[in-house]
């Protein structure tokens, strides 16, 4: 992800070389931006904004996600406390969106202009799918084979570490095992709302009876408060490798393996391929969709890296959509972040749920996910740091969003074909394991 914010330059005051550093203003970015003409920007958003004469549709949503996303961003990355252990930009772009909606800050409308936009009108979708297709075709092929199915070992590691820590936990604060297991952790590692929440609520209903929405309303506070701690988790993890750099791969998973990045004149015809690369593979998926029962998502990541282990993809397309996922990475995260607070958190959902017992187990949840997927990864040969991030937290956040979102966190934006991975095959087998649980916990 771009920096939102270079350092400040200085110029010497007239007392010379020993007199005091001035800082130049006219040096001081935002969104690679000259403070000055970033607060210009700023200022037309919000007349458009509160005089009612914001455009509609891609326009005024990327505009105010743009604005505000990086202005947010900008403050997590250079808050104490905030920029170092909580997930920096990425939490407060989130949350800072999630607290305007929830104080009525923005317009009525405006919401729902951003909510459409990034829910009917696809742009986390678009986003997801430059990333996916993007970094696996621009990914060596040489570790896309040699990761194979190993990746998977992890990912069970994570969900065993993940029940193990959280029935632990559960029962010392005074939750049921059934409780811990089924309402908990179930639903923080099952792969987000839409692929895991709202489907295991079903499963629930026609195993035990009640509406799907008695379910819900359970679920979605584990869902929310977990994903929460996965972006913090995921910039601690990033310290982590920091400061012990044989755990880190620094965005690369597999151990033992280097290779020379070769390095791409970019290219604004090339991108324009990309783009296009980009969303045909994601209608390929969504074809498949139609009649193989597996996330649209995880059928384009199998498409895409079958096409790039075959070799059978044009050099011209590879370089495109390498180049194209990069410039979507670098200009739209915050902006996409901004727009998950507004469309996908409910703050009230998050309160609810702030019970010193919740928030614990919830946190053992999480905890047990890293840990496991941490030490199971090391001994497959992964880099700890990286395999706690996507077959860990990956899969114990809030699915595509969230993925973004820790991936942004612990500054690993080019894991994301694995955090998919996590998040959509990962989720539909905690699907089948709510289904074999719940007998055996009556």
């Amino acid at each position: 992800m771009a920096q939102t914010a270079r350092e400040l330059s200085y110029e010497q005051s007239p007392g010379g070389a020993e007199g005091k550093k001035i800082p130049k203003l006219k040096a001081f970015k935002i969104f690679e931006v000259p403070v000055l003409w970033f607060a210009v920007f700023t200022v037309i958003t919000l007349l458009s904004l509160y005089t009612g004469n914001l455009p509609g549709g891609m326009i005024g949503s990327l505009l105010i996600m743009i604005v505000f996303g990086e202005l947010l961003g900008w403050i997590g990355d250079h808050t104490p406390i905030v920029k170092t252990f909580l997930g920096g930009g990425a939490i407060i772009a989130i949350f800072g969106a999630a607290f305007m909606n929830y104080a009525a800050w923005l317009p009525g409308n405006s919401v729902t202009t951003m909510t459409d936009f990034m829910k009917d009108g696809g742009f986390l979708n678009f986003y997801i799918a430059a990333l996916i297709t993007g970094s696996i075709l621009g990914m060596n092929k040489k570790i896309l084979v040699k990761v194979g199915l190993r990746y998977f070992l992890p990912i069970f590691a994570a969900v065993i570490g993940a029940v193990a820590v959280a029935s632990l936990l559960g029962a010392l604060v005074g939750f049921s095992l059934r409780d811990a297991i089924l309402v908990i952790t179930m639903p923080i590692m099952g792969g987000g709302m839409g692929a895991g929440a709202v489907p295991m609520s079903q499963v629930y209903s026609e195993m035990m009876g009640n509406d799907p929405s008695y379910y819900i309303s359970m679920l979605v506070p584990a869902l929310a408060l977990g994903n929460v701690f996965a972006i913090v988790l995921a910039s601690m993890l990033d310290l982590i490798g920091k400061k012990f750099p044989s755990l880190s791969g620094n965005g690369q998973l597999i151990q033992g393996f280097s290779y020379k990045q070769e390095k791409q004149t970019y290219d604004i015809q090339k991108m324009g391929i990309g783009l296009l690369a980009a969303v045909t593979f994601f209608a390929v998926g969504s074809l498949l969709g139609d009649f193989i029962p597996i996330h649209p998502y995880a059928l384009m990541i199998i498409v895409v890296a079958s096409a790039k282990i075959a070799g059978i993809i044009p050099q011209n397309i590879v370089d495109g959509a390498s180049q194209w996922y990069k410039f979507v990475a670098n200009n739209w995260t915050m902006a996409l972040l901004f727009g998950i607070g507004i469309a996908y958190t409910d703050l009230n959902t998050v309160i609810d749920a702030l019970t010193v017992q919740y928030i614990l187990t919830v946190l053992g949840v999480v905890l047990g996910a890293v840990i496991g997927a941490g030490l199971v990864g090391r001994l497959v040969g992964f880099y700890p740091i990286e395999a706690a991030i996507t077959a860990g937290l990956c899969m114990a956040n809030m699915g595509g969003t969230g993925d973004v979102a820790v991936l942004s966190a612990s500054k690993r934006m080019e894991l994301m074909p694995f955090a998919q991975i996590s998040s959509r095959l990962g989720g539909a087998l905690i699907l089948l394991l709510a289904g074999l649980i719940i007998p055996l916990l009556g």
